[in-house]
């Protein structure tokens, strides 16, 4: 979250400041059903949201990136195919089953969006498809064909909000930005994803929509470099979903307003998202910032830093309020020797918080440094958590974000100009627990 965030004392508070967010650009409609199935696999009953997001017309400026894994789900196939289209009409959406490497996943994936082509009286090649959710399950085409009805019925042009519902799976709660420009138009955006999140290229499921007129290969242009510093430079847990999508649209509904105001805009978006996306992140109880300043080159910075956020040692002492420095310079070390070993530890600056605890890689720790980063932890948590009578589950107390508090993270390695900062969480029992139990 930004700095400049209020502090939420209740989930209404922060659902009335969601609705505030959620105004939809012009030229889009918002519409959601909830189809009942029982998976194959299984034989259980399960129930997944529709979500569709379509356009008054059909929207030559449209751009997506997607998930680099070698085993992405059929979605994403079609997807890639999707960029060479001459318009999009809409965006077809459905949580609790991913679509990856099913029986028949593309060929269901396609015969659902030909059904919302069918209901819009569009292309089919105009329909983009998502889906997230369990890795393996059959999808529900059928049973997920019988409520596109419904959904273009609810569909209302106020509120992107439904949409950011729609597509939770183990979100504590939906996820909006929104940039207004100075004489009109906006870009607003939501996002999905709490767990399996190491992007290359976009991250689980994201929708940027604007109304101000764009050329196709600037929006595209701009998407790609807008990621960088936002979806790029994450992380949860290391993992790449199969399913990462990024896809963001214009309706060119209003008059253009300039290269370099549209991509501050979008900028802004994609990178409150991001931050937005690790705030929420399975079990994440604190949110670490590193940034890494005096690389030979922003790759080796953001390298670094990707390191010191996912090493589970560095997160779980995070996790125990536990300034356990010893472990993020372990991870620092290990990344460098092995990746970068033309870089020396001479002269490593490490500060938490403006505390400096390492000075040309000497520790200068002492019992009043250790007390003040012991107290930055505990007060930087979002959340405390006591376990269950059988010592196993534990449940978030809240769902909303009742701060937008960090721990800052300051590496200067001393050895070039370059810098970059990473976002990521901690290693908690609630990110161990939400998935060992994540199909039960």
């Amino acid at each position: 979250m930004a700095l400049d965030d209020p502090i939420f004392q209740s989930a209404a508070a922060h659902r009335s400041w969601l609705a505030d967010q959620s105004a939809l650009p012009r030229g889009f409609h918002v519409g959601t059903a909830t189809a009942e199935f029982i998976a194959e696999e299984t034989g259980a009953t399960a129930q997944s949201t529709l979500t569709l997001i379509t356009l008054g017309e059909p929207s030559p400026s449209f751009a997506a990136c997607f998930t680099q894994n070698a085993f992405p789900g059929a979605p994403v196939i079609i997807g890639r195919k999707r960029l060479d289209s001459k318009a999009l009409s809409a965006l077809v959406i459905n949580n609790k089953i991913s679509n990856v490497c099913a029986p028949q996943g593309v060929e269901k994936a396609e015969a659902l969006c030909q059904a919302v082509g069918r209901a819009l009286d569009v292309p089919p090649d105009s329909v983009i498809p998502s889906s997230t959710g369990i890795i393996g399950w059959r999808l529900p085409v059928q049973e997920l064909i019988s409520v596109v009805p419904e959904a273009l019925t609810t569909a209302q042009t106020d509120s992107i909000l439904p949409a950011a519902e729609g597509i939770m799976t183990t979100d504590l709660y939906p996820k909006v930005r929104r940039f207004d420009f100075p004489d009109g138009g906006s870009i607003v955006g939501i996002a999905k994803g709490a767990g399996m999140v190491e992007p290359n290229l976009a991250t689980m499921l994201v929708y940027i929509l604007s109304d101000v007129t764009i050329e196709r290969d600037e929006l595209r242009s701009g998407l790609r470099q807008a990621m960088i510093n936002s979806f790029n430079s994450i992380s949860i847990d290391s993992d790449q979903s199969t399913s990462d999508t990024v896809v963001c649209v214009s309706s060119n509904t209003l008059p253009a307003v300039g290269s370099q105001q549209f991509q501050r805009g979008l900028e802004h978006v994609c990178a409150e998202l991001a931050e937005d996306v690790v705030r929420n992140g399975e079990g994440v109880r604190h949110v670490q910032r590193v940034t890494v300043s005096g690389a030979p080159d922003s790759a080796c910075a953001r390298a670094i830093g990707k390191a010191i956020i996912n090493s589970p040692l560095w997160k779980t002492a995070l996790a125990g309020n536990d300034p356990n420095v010893g472990r993020l310079v372990m991870a620092l070390g290990k990344e460098m020797g092995n990746n970068f070993p033309e870089l020396t530890a001479d002269h490593v600056h490490i500060s938490i918080n403006d505390i400096t605890v390492c000075k040309n890689a000497q520790f200068t720790l002492n019992p009043h440094i250790e007390e003040q980063l012991a107290q930055l932890f505990t007060n930087n948590q979002l959340y405390t958590t006591k376990p269950a009578e059988d010592g196993i589950t534990f449940t978030p107390p809240v769902s909303y974000p009742p701060h937008p508090r960090i721990i800052p993270i300051h590496i200067e390695l001393g050895q070039g100009s370059a810098q970059a900062s990473v976002i990521g969480g901690d290693l908690t029992h609630e990110y161990v627990t939400e998935n060992a139990d994540y199909r039960s």
